[in-house]
């Protein structure tokens, strides 16, 4: 008796303590951190990978939509002064040469309605870019264009060679005939040869300024309908530019260097309603150009449509979140096993580790073939189950798998909801954390870690 009592107190080699296995146990999560390395990277890949056929199907379908327009072109003669000399006589004598240059005159008022539709129609493999059209109305008009403030004289004028002139990007997904109705005449755009810069050029054919206006001013009217992508944006070159977007977009992003109307803009998950009046004296530059117009691109304003968190974000946020799993879970079980006194092997914690990793690759392999939520779902409680299944031959009972699986759900559940929060993720996940800690504290008190 004597000598089972010595033997049953003989102590036990480091290897076999709590610190060893607390080290072995503590190693294999950092080991662990590196196939959550290689889903990191696979999630990357497969953002790529989208990204590029969302660039693909938007420069066959269309780009960003930028508008510069409508402006008055009327063309003037100018006239240069220059020498010349007689070769046999050695007179000089002066003569003018006669130039044709162009004044450019922006609207007095300008409006715009758009009505912006996504597609989703244009799905490539697992893939669905999501791209819009663009249902544009412009109507405003001109009124006395001021040549002397360009200081050119009025004979020089050639009143009935005017045309209005459209600066545009993404020219080749209009799909609609474009005419402008001036005053009570119809009139074609076409385009013209482009200047070298990001904007194509759309022109009327030439009219008479003077016999078209009525007490000096001219009206116009024209729709376009784009195909487009990512962005809408509009330079407001009316001394008075008002910009009204309706959309069934639900998560818009107002860009750019003039802000929406706060009282009458709403978004709702049914789509956004904005608009924007913008007068001269909000922004520096003229109504008047002459020979060349000024690039205006720091005056853009408008609507970039955007998805706030996509499913690859997502997934990716979820993954930041796998160490924290992994480390908390193996601490569950290694306070199981000091409590209970049931030896667990370290294959076994491998096992459960490779699990936790295994829920990182069903959830972006389920979410391309369908919803988010609906993939994190399936694969928290595939390995929620797996992980209890193989808890219950471990610990050979059903009182901890048990608690493993409600404390496993309650941590995929927690992260959930953080990732779906925007304004308030640190905090919720500070709070998880304290209790999460405390919960810890709590259970591990007793536990005689000397031994």
């Amino acid at each position: 008796m004597e000598n089972q009592e010595i033997q049953n107190q003989e102590p036990k080699t480091f290897f076999q303590s709590t610190t060893a296995k607390m080290i072995m146990v503590g190693f294999l999560t950092l080991v662990l951190l590196i196939p959550l390395f290689f889903v990191q990277d696979l999630i990357t890949e497969r953002s790529q990978r989208k990204n590029e056929v969302t660039r693909e199907v938007s420069n066959l379908w269309g780009s960003d939509i930028q508008f510069y327009g409508p402006i008055l072109k009327i063309p003037y003669t100018s006239y240069d002064n220059y020498n010349v000399t007689d070769t046999k006589t050695g007179a000089t004598t002066i003569q003018k040469k006669a130039t044709t240059n162009y004044a450019y005159f922006f609207p007095n008022e300008l409006t715009n309605s758009s009505k912006v539709m996504k597609n989703e129609s244009l799905k490539r493999g697992i893939f669905n870019p999501i791209v819009f059209t663009a249902n544009m109305n412009f109507k405003g008009n001109f009124t006395s264009p001021d040549f002397a403030k360009l200081n050119i004289a009025p004979e020089n004028i050639l009143w009935d060679k005017a045309s209005i002139i459209v600066k545009t990007t993404n020219l080749k997904s209009i799909k609609s005939e474009l005419k402008v109705e001036v005053n009570s005449q119809k009139l074609s755009f076409e385009p013209q040869n482009n200047d070298k810069t990001d904007y194509s050029l759309l022109s009327t054919s030439v009219f008479d300024y003077k016999s078209l206006a009525t007490n000096d001013k001219i009206n116009f009217n024209f729709n376009i309908v784009y195909n487009g992508s990512n962005s809408l944006k509009f330079i407001p070159i009316g001394k008075v530019t008002n910009v009204a977007i309706d959309s069934d977009w639900q998560s818009p992003s107002f860009e750019g260097t003039f802000a929406s109307n706060d009282t009458t803009k709403s978004i709702s998950a049914k789509g956004f309603h904005a608009d924007w009046k913008v007068l001269d004296i909000n922004r520096t530059f003229s109504q008047q150009y002459s020979n060349v117009l000024p690039d205006l691109d720091d005056y853009l304003f408008g609507v970039k449509l955007i998805e706030t968190v996509d499913e690859y974000q997502q997934n990716e946020r979820v993954s930041k979140y796998g160490f924290l799993v992994i480390g908390l879970t193996f601490l569950i079980f290694f306070l199981i096993q000091s409590i209970s006194k049931i030896n667990i092997h370290i294959f076994q914690y491998s096992m459960i580790g490779i699990a936790l990793i295994m829920f990182y690759t069903l959830l972006i392999s389920i979410t391309e073939h369908s919803s988010f939520s609906l993939a994190y779902g399936i694969s928290g409680i595939a390995v929620v189950a797996l992980i209890t299944l193989y808890s219950v031959s471990i610990l050979k009972n059903k009182k901890f798998p048990m608690f493993i699986a409600t404390s496993l759900s309650v941590l995929y559940a927690f992260i959930f909801v953080i990732i779906q929060m925007e304004d308030y993720a640190l905090l919720a996940g500070s709070i998880g954390l304290f209790f999460i800690l405390a919960a810890v504290m709590y259970f591990s008190r007793k536990i005689d870690w000397s031994k």
